[in-house]
Order: structure tokens, then sequence, then C-alpha cells
């Protein structure tokens, strides 16, 4: 399991310091060709999405206009404007992930979670996306959380991976 504080400041930082350094990022792409969709990763990789007030100091530092900044931020499916969980669960539903079951585990995953596809959990720990194929047809139906799969997934294994991640982020809270 990847460590979520390396790799998601904004569980650990304000909004003015993530602010602070989306403008020094802007700042060294600013005469930068072709640095917008680098920026807008770094800015999601900041906050964990693409709030409002990001896209806007994006736009005015690179001296694009918002309909471009925000144009490009809808048309690509890895951008997000909502808040994600700390932990993004991706449900494959590949041709042998949905022959095998995959509808029932996403199914499962949005039950247990009370959640949609595309939504966050209130708390902010898990997201929930559709993915089409991870490359594990053989061990089929998969799930992924983060970087980790999960294989020969079934309904009945989902509190068990879930409490995995949550069980794991209780040792870190309690560490600090």
């Amino acid at each position: 399991m990847s460590t979520p504080h390396a790799e998601q400041p904004w569980l650990s930082r304000s909004e003015d310091e993530l602010l602070a350094s989306l403008d020094q990022v802007v700042a060294q792409h600013r005469h930068t060709p072709g640095a917008l969709i680098p920026v807008l990763q770094i800015a999601q990789g900041l906050f964990g999405y693409l709030p409002e007030k990001a896209l806007k100091r994006i736009s005015l530092g690179l001296d694009t206009s918002y309909s471009e900044v925000a144009g490009v931020v809808s048309f690509y499916s890895f951008f997000s404007t909502s808040p994600r969980g700390k932990h993004v669960i991706r449900a494959c539903l590949g041709t042998a992930c949905y022959v095998r079951g995959g509808t029932r585990i996403l199914e499962g995953i949005k039950k247990k979670l009370g959640i949609s596809e595309g939504e966050t959990t209130p708390d902010r720990l898990f997201s929930l996306e559709i993915a089409r194929c991870f490359g594990a047809c053989g061990l089929a139906p998969v799930i992924m959380i983060d970087q980790d799969v999960h294989h020969r997934v079934n309904p009945n294994k989902l509190d068990d991976i879930f409490n995995q991640y949550r069980d794991r982020d209780a040792v870190v809270a309690k560490n600090r």
C-alpha cells in the first residue's frame, strides 16, 4: 500500500499553504509553452482535486482564459473538480471482470460505502471510479485501490479489503 501523506499533501497542509505552493509552480511554468496540463496535474496532486480557486489562479498565472483551463479539465477524465478520497477505488468492468461478476462487485462497493461512481464518501476516505482493464484478466474480477490490485474479489471480501485501508490509516494517525 502507498504512503498517503507523502503523496497527498492536502491531508497535512492548509489551503493557504497549498495555494502558495501552487503559485510557485505557476510562476515556474509561466513562460513554458504547453504548461497547462502539467500544471493542472501538479495542482491536482496538491489538492487531491482541482478546486475553483486553483483553476482561477492557474488561468491568471499562465495568462490563459478561464474557459480554456476549464475546457481542458472537463475534457480529460483524469482531472477531477470534486474532492476525491484518500483512497481511490477503481472497479474493473472490462470483459473478463464483467463476465466474472464485476457488476456484482461494483454494486457491493456502492452498497457498502453508500456512494456511486464518481463520488466520494463523506469522510473523504474512499472515491469510486470505473475502469475497463488492469491487465489482470486471469485474476478477475479485480479492483484496484490506489496502486494495489485486489484479485478474485467477491462481495463478501469487500469489508475485509476496505478495513485494511481503514486500519492502516488508523495506525498512521496514531503514530503522528
